[in-house]
């Protein structure tokens, strides 16, 4: 039996099965996705969204479903279900499906009487090509498929209504035919790898609604084109292959290209290898050039978010070639930007003042799953200039004080991951000294400093000597300005304003390879961190006891993003988190991190199955909220497993 697998009685109740989604990503950007039942709830749910670059920056939907009718002795069951204006489904046909499981692909498997029909649904891996295959597994009469495509033509930050500009005609192709909505946009190829009729019968399906974007607090409606319906017999034990793409194909290759594009897939049998399989979907490539977006469905390639996932969607599943690609790309944008040249790859936010310091921790993750000589073959020069940017004070935003601490100004706008912000400013100005930068800073050098002594010139081992001292100072200062007589680290000094919250930030100062604190020191962070800021589902941004605590993730955008670092549980610090009680605790600390990790076991069965949600509310029942998909939290769910595995390595 399938590891990802839903019966007919948890399929059937729709307030479960309803908010259960799936994900099908292409190197190419784009992307399949709407609920385990069919029935769309946001308006970034489509079969085929891709993105138009010759249009913007943005993925587009162009087929937003398709809905299936099997048809016998005149009977017609409609398998399709859409919401509609007051809570109204139609046409319910979810009552059929008998399961749902995904091994290699998402597979359903309906019973209408005697008839029993099995769909999977598959994506080209490096094209925009939809890919949903029907097989007849049982039926006692001639059957005939009937298939009625919904139509968008939109950005997924849009909303298409019924309108007199829409062209509705169509042309046809070798067992299909193509469309085209809008002036600008490319054509919609649709085609049967079987001879089949198409029925020209355009109409306007009225009033759906995403309650998705209604509980976000935006408007829910819109209007679909359904311009007809292909009509095709299906015999016992055939199968028939529709395809929806930019590009027509011939009909005869459909089945034999989907087969081909299925069979190197991992099966989807354990945790791991979900969130194996999660990890490849953040991935996509453009112009050549390769990119991790931050998440689904409408994050971008932020530079934060990649230096942070990077290693534990590459290394730490045994990829470091996937790893050395993805950091070629990331290169050019540190060095365009250390240059003071407009970026000229697609990964944004590079001047956020912290993005460096993630990128040396990155180069140096990477020296940990290959060795440090590699590392610093690879990576030295790049990590020479990146260190030369931040002490020469280079940065618009980034200083070495004469104490040895970072200092950046984030009162006007927001410099580090809580960057929310209200009426154009941050809701939580951290500015100052802020206590991961300086944690990330001291561990940079420390790292720098070794391989300058390991594997430099001697100019380079006399300016080891020089790091030692400036990290000695850094220690120092980092104690005098964070620590207080509470045991926990400050979150951010700038002046006379302490910020004395709780908040999970200071755990970088005990996770990393180097810490500026004493063992006894690191323990008490980690004793508070533990008593007050971990769940089940992440660590806390902030302390319930701390002044502001706002754990639910609800409401209006407003409401939502007043709440986004107060209290909610990010999985993606988990990882740093559960690092530092290894440090602390050794051997002892593997069963705890073992029930740590089962919480999120069981989150693949919820929200979009297979993968790890944004963030979750910080308090019980800890629901998942935000993007369906994160690649900060893979990355950070993986990298506990695999130094789970490297500590009972050590054991045996």
């Amino acid at each position: 039996m399938a590891y990802l697998r839903f019966d007919k009685t948890q399929m059937t109740n729709l307030q479960d099965s309803l908010f259960k989604e799936f994900l099908i990503t292409s190197r190419s950007g784009a992307y399949c996705s709407t609920t385990l039942v069919g029935c769309n709830i946001r308006k970034y749910h489509g079969l085929l969204v891709v993105p138009i670059p010759e249009m913007d920056d943005e993925n587009h939907v162009l087929l937003s479903s398709l809905d299936e009718t099997v048809v016998q002795h005149g009977a017609e069951f409609n398998l399709g279900l859409h919401k509609y204006q007051g809570d109204n489904y139609s046409p319910k046909g979810h009552k059929y499906i008998s399961s749902f499981e995904w091994e290699k692909v998402p597979t359903w498997t309906y019973r209408i009487g005697g008839v029993v029909l099995r769909k999977e649904i598959s994506y080209g891996v490096f094209d925009s090509r939809l890919y949903v295959r029907y097989t007849l597994l049982d039926a006692h009469s001639r059957t005939t498929l009937r298939l009625r495509p919904f139509l968008a033509f939109r950005s997924v930050r849009q909303w298409t209504h019924e309108n007199s500009t829409a062209d509705t005609g169509y042309e046809p192709i070798e067992n299909g035919i193509r469309m085209c909505l809008y002036q600008g946009y490319p054509a919609l190829n649709m085609q049967l790898d079987k001879a089949n009729e198409f029925h020209f019968a355009p109409d306007w399906y009225r009033g759906l609604e995403y309650p998705k974007e209604r509980e976000r607090g935006y408007d829910s409606l819109e209007d679909l084109l359904v311009p007809g319906y292909f009509e095709v017999d299906i015999k016992k034990g055939e199968s028939v292959v529709f395809s929806a793409a930019l590009q027509p194909e011939s009909p005869r290759k459909l089945e034999r290209m989907m087969n081909e594009e299925i069979a190197p897939r991992l099966p989807l049998d354990s945790f791991y290898h979900c969130l194996m399989h999660a990890a490849h979907q953040f991935k996509y490539q453009h112009d050549g050039e390769n990119y991790v977006l931050a998440g689904y469905h409408w994050f971008k390639c932020r530079a934060r978010d990649l230096f942070i996932a990077l290693p534990g969607l590459t290394l730490a599943i045994g990829e470091p070639h996937e790893y050395e690609a993805y950091m070629q790309t990331a290169a050019k944008a540190i060095r365009d930007f250390i240059r003071k040249k407009p970026v000229s790859v697609r990964i944004y936010e590079m001047e956020q003042p912290d993005v460096l310091l993630w990128a040396t921790l990155c180069i140096q993750m990477y020296g940990k799953y290959t060795s440090r000589r590699q590392c610093w073959e690879k990576y030295g020069d790049l990590l020479r200039d990146i260190m030369a940017f931040i002490q020469e004070g280079r940065h618009e935003n980034l200083f070495v004080h004469e104490n040895g601490l970072l200092y950046t100004d984030g009162k006007e706008k927001p410099v580090t991951w809580m960057n929310s912000v209200a009426n154009g400013r941050p809701i939580i100005p951290r500015s100052g000294y802020i206590v991961e930068f300086n944690a990330l800073w001291y561990n940079a050098l420390k790292f720098y400093e070794q391989l300058l002594s390991e594997f430099g010139s001697e100019a380079d081992r006399h300016t080891a000597e020089q790091l030692h001292a400036e990290a000695d100072k850094l220690a120092a200062s980092f104690k005098d300005t964070f620590l207080n007589e509470h045991g926990y680290l400050l979150d951010y000094v700038d002046g006379q304003m302490m910020d004395w919250s709780v908040r999970p930030n200071q755990i970088f100062a005990i996770a990393l390879d180097f810490s500026p604190l004493t063992l006894k020191e690191r323990k008490g962070v980690l004793d508070i961190c533990t008593r007050e800021l971990v769940t089940p589902k992440g660590i806390r941004s902030l302390s319930p006891k701390s002044g502001g605590y706002n754990p639910l993730y609800v409401g209006t955008q407003v409401q939502r993003d007043y709440a986004y670092h107060q209290g909610t549980a990010w999985p993606w610090l988990t990882g740093f988190y559960l690092n530092a009680y290894l440090r602390v605790y050794k051997m002892s600390g593997v069963n705890y991190i073992e029930r740590q990790l089962i919480g999120f076991e069981e989150e693949l069965f919820y929200h979009c199955v297979g993968t790890i949600p944004e963030l979750f509310d910080g308090n019980p029942r800890f629901s998942g909220r935000g993007a369906i998909s994160f690649a900060m939290n893979v990355c950070g769910i993986l990298q506990s497993l695999n130094l789970l595995e490297k500590y009972k390595l050590e054991e045996e």
